[in-house]
């Protein structure tokens, strides 16, 4: 294949069409990168238009405080006790669990001068053997 000699471009042309072509996809980053920033459009949005914003959240607020309520019923079959119910376990582990810290926060006191006690016994037996 011959080369037509109309077609070469010089070294320096190529290096200013790099160069240029770097700047334009430089730019359209850019932009993408504040067109897909929400946040900050968010914050000109509500800083422009103030009013607007806290009038359509007053609306909505009152739009869901007046809905009624859901008003399906759901109705559930009461099954026969059986001695692996799983609600009967942890009800029982949650009354085990209350009466334990009613227990601890009663004994306490007691609790904290007798790990005390054996403390300072340790210590001072520390301090003779040395």
């Amino acid at each position: 294949m011959a080369k037509d000699p109309g077609q070469e471009k010089s070294l320096h042309q190529l290096r200013q069409e790099v160069a240029h072509s770097r700047d334009r996809l430089a730019r359209d980053l850019n932009g993408l990168r504040y067109e897909l920033d929400f946040p900050l459009k968010f914050r000109k949005s509500f800083q422009r238009q103030t009013v607007v914003w806290i009038t359509a959240a007053v609306v909505i607020g009152v739009v869901f405080a007046v809905l009624p309520a859901r008003t399906k019923k759901i109705q559930v079959r009461a099954k026969a006790k059986t001695k692996s119910d799983p609600k009967e376990g942890i009800l029982g582990a949650g009354l085990a669990l209350g009466a334990l810290k009613l227990a601890v926060t009663l004994f306490k006191p007691a609790i904290t001068n007798f790990i005390s006690k054996k403390m300072s016994g340790y210590a001072a037996g520390a301090t003779r053997k040395q």
